[in-house]
């Protein structure tokens, strides 16, 4: 970083503020610029290392540091490679389906005709007995939030009876 412009615009400044004294005040202006610029250099230097500093302060990783070359300021930027972030990991795994022990539970089902018949089309259409279909759909709907599409006691909008109505089949 080259200095010199910021000390030539304090120079102009400085000489343009001592017009004013006329050539008394110039000749001073020219005396007082000669010890000015070394001190300028210096303290710009100071302003730009304090900043460089913060900066590294207020970085994750790295460094910034400023190095004097001649009469020029370089800048030396540490920053680590950056790795890439690895993949997210793979949700974990729902609850285990509890093992099939071999022990079965009798359930007593019974459905209108129309459903009965709908529900033995679809089990023929996917190759199985109906209550192979039935422990399937059942099974698919205790496990993976099934449940949640359908609630017997949610209000349909339909009911003049208040919230306590449940829809479906008895």
């Amino acid at each position: 970083m080259d200095l010199t412009p910021y000390v030539d615009l304090l120079r102009r400044d400085l000489s343009s503020a001592a017009e004013v004294g006329g050539d008394q005040g110039r000749e001073a202006a020219r005396t007082l610029l000669v010890a000015l610029e070394p001190a300028a250099r210096l303290a710009l230097m100071g302003a730009v290392a304090q900043a460089a500093a913060e900066i590294s302060s207020e970085l994750p990783a790295g460094s910034v540091e400023v190095r004097l070359a001649g009469r020029d300021l370089d800048f030396v930027v540490d920053a680590p490679p950056t790795v890439p972030e690895p993949p997210a990991a793979p949700a974990p795994p729902g609850p285990p389906e509890e093992a099939d022990d071999g022990t079965l539970a009798r359930v007593t089902l019974r459905l209108p005709e129309q459903v009965k018949k709908r529900a033995e089309d679809l089990a023929g259409d996917a190759g199985q007995s109906l209550n192979t279909w039935l422990v399937n759909a059942v099974r698919a709907a205790t496990t993976s939030g099934g449940t949640d599409s359908f609630d017997p006691f949610r209000d349909s909008g339909r009911s003049r009876r208040g919230h306590s109505r449940m829809n479906g089949w008895l």
